[in-house]
């Protein structure tokens, strides 16, 4: 690990004054350096608390498990075939059917959600706590211009903002660029080694354990958030009391008009941020962070091991172990808008990957699945056995059951009558058709809430959205099994919005 000397912060450094308003923060850290760092931030969880790694993707128990299902389903396949077929059928459609209702609850909730708040005014700038913001980036040379800019313009003192840009050392090319804007001047640079795993998180964890701020908040390479962003997230802690362990900005894009896929990403994402995360909070269950302009205590996250550097959707995990321990996550109203993937094959990769995650991540927090049920009650339990695995588990029934449905009435062919008996698949159909007619219906109506009304009608074509998802699905799993903890790489910059956004950032920066 390499750090820029004229970067370089201490404990002493720090201006974490007990003043009110923002007087139950605390301001005590410890640094790690050398071998001690590499080893917390790769093993620390895995050491520590092993149930809670994704290193493996099944325990032991969790194999004898699978397989003596395995072998009682294969049993009653040679034994008692066709019911056994019909009652895998059965349970199928209802576990489908349960995660629809559950969303339409979810979408009642959502629909209650008022994100109106006052801007902060008033503050001691005396008292607010200092704020440790870790930018990963690999091979982001493009998008270092506009997140410099962005993170720049933040409203919040200078001085209380520390800013740790964390660059691969095998990216010499997002390294030279960054010199050559001269962040080394400006921020602190950390050189992560390739050391395996090579993921995002892995890199997080070295920003943990250098961190001087009583928070710290994540944000990607194509990120812009609100001004004001930082004020509202040191007000919600502030207000907080001490269980609360994380406030998730939303997240949107500012490119959604480019292509068809960028407007029913902005509608999904619309819909996860403005409708969905903020039922789960109202419902007290735990909530799959995203990505990226999270907020976290950073005592807390320090004491329960940090990200799982194995884990490729670690947000999510983040999400939901700190359920497991019995801590709290708000959100803000304020929204970081972010480049929307305008390159089909660049949305697949991105999207495997949060699938990939996502299976990940249930099986983990299964390993001991009475945690959850003992810290969040039988709604949170049953928000990560519907919601959490129903993301991709449904994302891989969804194309199975409208080829078998389809097939039926087409063809009725006897044998998949007899399998498929006329009670079953009517439940199918009333899944299929009323699951997708509501999900359009939502997907249109979402994006009102930010007034983005003229994308509504691009929600009609939301079942081939639903496509290109269960493809991704279907490539996670191919990769669970082939590439556990690769991480697959999402370009960034690479619509005209974003390019754009450069340009002008490289112009103010020459400028000045």
């Amino acid at each position: 690990m390499s750090l820029d000397p004229q970067q370089e912060k201490t404990p002493s450094d720090h201006d974490g004054a007990s003043t009110a308003p923002f007087s139950n923060l605390p301001t005590t850290h410890s640094f790690l350096t050398g071998d001690a760092l590499n080893v917390a931030a790769i093993s620390g969880l895995r050491a520590n608390h092993p149930d809670q790694s994704a290193y493996k993707l099944f325990t032991r128990t969790q194999l004898v498990f699978a397989l003596c299902i395995a072998v009682i389903v294969c049993a009653a396949l040679f034994i008692w075939p066709f019911a056994t077929i019909i009652a895998i059928n059965g349970a199928t459609t209802l576990y489908f059917i349960s995660a629809i209702l559950f969303r339409v609850y979810l979408l009642v909730l959502g629909a209650h959600d008022n994100p109106a708040e006052a801007p902060p005014t008033g503050y001691d700038i005396a008292s607010l706590p200092t704020i440790t913001i870790l930018l990963p980036l690999y091979h982001d040379a493009a998008a270092l211009p506009s997140l410099a800019r962005a993170i720049n313009r933040l409203d919040y003192p200078a001085h209380k903002k520390d800013v740790k840009l964390l660059l691969e050392e095998d990216d010499p090319e997002t390294i030279d660029e960054a010199k050559r804007l001269g962040l080394d001047r400006q921020f602190e640079i950390i050189t992560i080694p390739s050391l395996a795993p090579r993921t995002k998180p892995k890199a997080c964890n070295y920003g943990l354990y250098r961190a001087r701020g009583d928070l710290i908040v994540i944000y990607d390479a194509e990120d812009l958030p609100e001004r004001d962003q930082l004020l509202k997230a040191a007000r919600a802690f502030d207000k907080g009391d001490q269980n609360l362990a994380c406030v998730q900005a939303r997240l949107n894009y500012y490119n959604p008009d480019d292509n068809w896929l960028t407007r029913l990403f902005t509608l999904e994402y619309s819909l996860w941020f403005d409708w969905l995360l903020p039922a789960l909070s109202r419902l007290g269950a735990p909530i799959p962070l995203g990505g990226t302009s999270n907020f976290f205590r950073t005592r807390i996250l320090t004491e329960i091991g940090g990200w799982d550097p194995y884990n490729v959707t670690e947000d999510a995990d983040l999400g939901l172990r700190l359920a497991r321990l019995g801590y709290r996550v708000d959100l803000i109203n304020s929204t970081t808008f972010e480049e929307a993937n305008c390159r089909t094959h660049n949305w697949i990769r991105q999207r495997s990957r949060w699938m990939k995650g996502y299976l990940q991540t249930w099986l983990v927090h299964m390993r001991r699945p009475y945690c959850i049920l003992a810290t969040t009650g039988l709604r949170g339990f049953l928000a990560v056995q519907l919601f959490v695995a129903g993301n991709i588990f449904s994302a891989l029934i969804n194309p199975i059951m409208w080829s078998l449905s389809l097939f039926w009435l087409i063809a009725d062919p006897p044998l998949l009558s007899r399998l498929f008996p006329t009670p079953i698949l009517q439940l199918n159909l009333f899944a299929l058709f009323f699951g997708n007619f509501f999900f359009v219906a939502m997907m249109a109506i979402a994006p009102l809430k930010r007034g983005l009304g003229k994308l509504a009608i691009y929600g009609l074509t939301a079942p081939a959205y639903w496509l290109l998802t269960s493809v991704a699905a279907y490539k996670a799993v191919w990769q669970s099994v082939t590439r556990l903890h690769y991480w697959e790489k999402t370009d960034h910059i690479i619509s005209r919005a974003a390019q754009q956004k450069r340009e002008d950032a490289l112009n103010d920066h020459f400028e000045q």
